[in-house]
């Protein structure tokens, strides 16, 4: 190999550790919350709140965040024999802080009050904005099977596609709006965590929506 093609496998070689270190800065080393960046795969079949919690610890992983006890922002319900589990007290006490260090919330309370939630600060765990109304394609239905407090719904119709079991058409599971922004102006559509059920379990029907089956994650420690 002669100095010159030497001297440009050196400098491609150094242009790519600098593209991974700048895109590893992107993500503030505080960051304790974001919204998934995919579904894992199966709709609303999360594999319970288990397995919502071990994806999201894995993408907190991915982005160099691992080393926190991460818990995904959902809630159960009592149907079908499960057990009644809120949302709110399965994340911690706070602060959480966004991909870019952004503070989103500084406890439980302030979280479901008067949280610094919007389009542009409900961000991936990649530091990506969520695609809200506007945008193709439409993403900012988030599910949380929770009310506009983070606590399960009692009754019996299904909020959470069989406790984050159901993949399939049927069954429903309430959502939020990633952009706080709906068809309508009133308080629902602009819920972060409690807007509206999804037409289904699936990932058809969820899309159908304006979902991609995405959830919050947070860090609980």
């Amino acid at each position: 190999m002669n100095s010159q093609a030497r001297f440009t496998v050196l400098a491609a070689v150094a242009l790519a550790v600098t593209g991974v270190t700048a895109h590893a800065q992107q993500i503030d080393k505080k960051m304790s919350f974001f919204a998934t960046s995919a579904n894992p795969g199966k709709g609303a079949d999360l594999g319970g709140l288990d397995g919502a919690d071990k994806y999201c610890q894995s993408l907190a992983a991915a982005a160099g965040a691992g080393k926190r006890t991460w818990r995904a922002y959902l809630s159960t319900t009592a149907n079908g024999g499960g057990k009644v589990v809120n949302a709110s007290d399965r994340i911690g006490k706070g602060p959480w802080y966004n991909a870019k260090g952004e503070l989103i919330s500084k406890n439980v309370a302030d979280l479901h009050s008067s949280p610094n939630l919007t389009k542009q600060t409900i961000l991936t765990e990649k530091g990506n904005v969520v695609n809200g109304r506007g945008d193709t394609p439409n993403m900012h239905d988030i599910l949380t099977g929770s009310d506009s407090q983070g606590k399960a719904y009692t009754g019996a119709k299904d909020t959470t596609c069989s406790n984050w079991t159901s993949g399939a058409d049927g069954g429903s599971a309430q959502v939020g709006h990633s952009d706080r922004q709906g068809l309508r102006e009133d308080v629902a559509a602009k819920s972060w965590n409690a807007t509206h059920p999804s037409r289904g379990c699936s990932m058809p029907q969820l899309k159908a929506s304006g979902g991609a089956g995405m959830f919050y994650c947070f860090a609980a420690k």
